[in-house]
């Protein structure tokens, strides 16, 4: 009896899978060239672990809440798709290896989405970058001294009263029983 062993055959995506959200952002000096290879990359580790790309969008250059690894500024891109298990982990691991990715984060949106029944637009599942305008915008680095508030901002900006603005007061004697303060100590020495 021979028996051969039986070719591997390719995993069909599963009828049913879990939806996934992911938006990662790119440094502000990319290009529209470096983030097509991004995500042409994604897109084939989506095809690779049989998974669908719904929906991407280019959400264009924003200014970030905080600076991350020295860039105040970066490209959004928000990509939808559905697939299996070890979906994410690929996704995730090719944007970890892409330079012009600063930072990236994903969320679950859905369990047991049916593939079938699922309408994808070709339309929304192109890169629309268009041109990444507006261009960096440089921006002016606020010197030490204004950071912690010591500049005057000019005559309109709220000012602490000063001195000779607030009422007068006389420090009131002490009296006789009271002990002498460190000053009058220090006078009579």
């Amino acid at each position: 009896m021979n028996v051969t062993p039986a070719a591997p055959r390719p995993q069909a995506a599963p009828a049913r899978a879990r939806e996934y959200e992911t938006i990662y952002i790119l440094r502000s000096d990319v290009d529209k060239d470096g983030a097509e290879r991004v995500h042409a990359r994604v897109s084939d580790a989506l095809e690779r672990e049989h998974g669908k790309l719904v929906k991407v969008e280019a959400w264009g250059r924003r200014r970030l809440a905080y600076p991350i690894r020295k860039q105040r500024r970066g490209v959004y891109v928000y990509l939808k798709y559905v697939g299996g298990g070890g979906l994410v982990a690929e996704v995730e691991r090719n944007l970890k290896l892409q330079d012009a990715v600063i930072k990236f984060m994903t969320v679950q949106t859905g369990v047991e989405v049916d593939i079938a029944a699922l309408h994808i637009d070709p339309e929304e599942t192109k890169l629309g970058l268009g041109p990444l305008e507006p261009p960096p915008e440089e921006e002016k680095e606020e010197s030490r001294e204004k950071q912690l508030g010591l500049i005057d901002f000019g005559p309109e900006a709220a000012r602490p009263p000063r001195a000779e603005d607030a009422d007068e007061f006389e420090p009131e004697e002490s009296e006789e029983g009271d002990p002498p303060l460190k000053e009058d100590r220090d006078e009579e020495a």
